[in-house]
């Protein structure tokens, strides 16, 4: 059984290649909900959401988000009578159904982790897709004058343009690990941690109270992949944020990152140079194509992880 740790666009496709080379249902998702945001009454999890569409091949290829085929009617109602006001976070009319069926089953009483399993199985998900936790986890997001806003005002909001001093997860310290997740990681023959935003969408997930001691106990087993190639991120604002927060938007900054947890560092044949000095941060370096340009790339990529994770 594999294990991986994931949010966003970067882990959902990590996701994807993993279920390529094994068998979807040895495979089990850690995912992040520190973006999770209440819109319109609606209790929204993007990168729950990301991962299932991804897995289930309903996700737009185009943006690696949302879903494909997608329609804006409501949207467009709700900006005509708000003046815009209320639509600068876009919920198509097919998303809109799996918030409003979230919403209704937890106000039921339904934990999260069990409503994600229920809209899985809606979409054919065979792999395990488990919330980090059933408590709510708010990332929050301190802008350099001061003010501190929610993520999905920083990220989409203000198109994550703006200069970043701290981050911080509201509510961690008294969250539970969702069900199902600590067993999970501490089962797993191998654990990866997914291309994902070191910053707010794995570091939430690690921060959750006996998530990132076990993956910590693990580290033998952990290969983490690398989200930075030649200083950049292929996707979102990581770089920038690695740098505002005072860390290195590098290979090597990741490996200084993630030493703690992940005996493994699989980097781009772009950064090859770099070995050493991530050698030298305390991790094994792994030299790979790791751009999942198409099928056979991702494959290619999932089974280098492997190699490297199940092999340790």
């Amino acid at each position: 059984m594999i294990a991986a740790v994931a949010g966003g666009v970067g882990g959902a496709r990590m996701l994807r290649a993993l279920c390529s080379v094994v068998d979807p249902a040895e495979l089990t998702a850690v995912v992040n909900t520190g973006d999770d945001v209440v819109l319109h009454g609606l209790h929204v999890s993007p990168d729950v959401d990301t991962v299932v569409y991804t897995l289930g091949g309903a996700a737009n290829p185009d943006t690696g988000w949302g879903r494909v085929g997608e329609t804006w009617e409501a949207m467009a109602e709700l900006r005509a009578l708000s003046g815009g006001r209320l639509s600068w976070f876009n919920l198509g009319d097919r998303d809109l159904g799996t918030h409003l069926y979230r919403t209704a089953r937890l106000a039921e009483g339904a934990g999260l982790g069990q409503v994600t399993a229920e809209i899985a199985a809606r979409f054919g998900v065979a792999t395990r897709v488990l919330p980090m936790s059933d408590d709510p986890v708010e990332t929050r997001v301190t802008l350099a004058g001061g003010e501190e806003v929610g993520f999905q005002e920083y990220f989409v909001g203000r198109g994550h343009q703006v200069q970043v001093s701290a981050v911080r997860f509201a509510g961690v310290e008294s969250a539970r690990a969702g069900p199902g997740v600590l067993e999970a990681l501490s089962e797993a023959d191998a654990i990866v941690i997914c291309p994902s935003n070191p910053v707010v969408s794995v570091a939430p997930v690690l921060a959750v109270p006996g998530v990132g001691e076990v993956v910590a106990r693990r580290r033998e087993r952990v290969v983490a992949v690398s989200p930075i190639i030649a200083g950049r991120a292929l996707k979102g604002p990581a770089d920038r944020l690695l740098a505002e927060l005072g860390h290195e938007p590098s290979v090597v900054g990741i490996a200084r990152l993630w030493s703690p947890w992940a005996a493994t560092l699989v980097v781009d044949v772009a950064d090859a140079g770099s070995a050493p000095a991530v050698e030298a941060a305390g991790v094994r370096c792994v030299v790979a194509p790791t751009v999942m340009s198409g099928p056979e790339e991702s494959a290619g990529l999932a089974r280098t992880v492997l190699r490297s994770g199940v092999a340790a």
